[in-house]
């Protein structure tokens, strides 16, 4: 009851925001030319789902992402987790990986297209970069919060570096790692309609380049629509998956055992 309550409550914020909008650019408060009117926007989402060319785009896109997305998850993961069990290793690289860290990641672009062209695999860079340093950081993290007594109650047992790393490391390190892949889906998605915008001749971010090129505000809407529940879908996705791999962990406002 208490979970219908608040879907409710979703439902009826999402339609006064919507109704107000829709009513400030009927009566001309709000200018249509800045933004257009929610109906106008959904009408021209409808007008690019009934066109079979506009799953290209889609299409496009979804492949940068999720390149992007699983080639920066391996890569963090990997090297957190090998830094994690590496102090040394880690001290010797610290300096290097903050440098790196702070380079803004869209300066990075043009270099990856001077590298790679303007095809799929300078937009995957690019998204790979936004991706690889969140799980880098949280699987490192996660790999050095593990329980000094658990990893030693499993030596005792005769547990070996793979063991150790299979039935203790990982998933110690999985809710660190889980809740950084939610983190990193915007930011795959990010790199790709980046590289997009900078060149290319298909993809989400080339219709909202296009649109914004010809100041059509609802095509530009639209496009950020239509990301938004882009990655709404692979959030839910995610969602079920964390739900698969960690079930020893207790739901919301449920007690922990004593």
């Amino acid at each position: 009851m208490h979970a219908i309550n608040i879907r409710l409550i979703q439902v009826a914020l999402l339609v006064v925001i919507l109704g107000g909008w829709q009513l400030g650019v009927s009566t001309g408060v709000i200018d249509r030319f800045f933004f257009p009117a929610p109906f106008d926007i959904v009408k021209q989402v409808v007008t690019w789902i009934a066109d079979a060319g506009f799953y290209k785009h889609v299409g496009i896109t979804l492949s940068e992402t999720v390149l992007g997305y699983l080639i920066g998850t391996g890569l963090g993961v990997a090297a957190g987790v090998w830094l994690g069990l590496s102090p040394f290793v880690a001290r010797v690289l610290d300096p290097f990986i903050k440098a790196v860290n702070a380079i803004p990641r869209v300066v990075l672009a043009p270099i990856f297209v001077l590298w790679l062209g303007l095809g799929l695999w300078s937009k995957v860079a690019l998204a790979v970069t936004l991706v690889f340093f969140v799980t880098f950081f949280n699987a490192m993290q996660g790999v050095k919060e593990v329980n000094p007594v658990v990893l030693s109650n499993a030596r005792i047992l005769g547990a070996k570096r793979a063991h150790l790393l299979r039935h203790v490391y990982f998933p110690a390190a999985a809710s660190w790692i889980l809740s950084s892949l939610r983190t990193s889906v915007g930011f795959a998605v990010v790199g790709a309609i980046i590289g997009e915008y900078l060149g290319a001749s298909a993809g989400l971010g080339y219709l909202i380049a296009r649109s914004e090129g010809n100041f059509d505000a609802v095509g530009v809407f639209a496009g950020i629509i239509i990301l938004a529940i882009f990655v709404l879908v692979i959030d839910l996705i995610l969602d079920f998956v964390e739900k698969k791999l960690i079930t020893w962990r207790p739901n919301a406002g449920e007690e922990r055992p004593a």
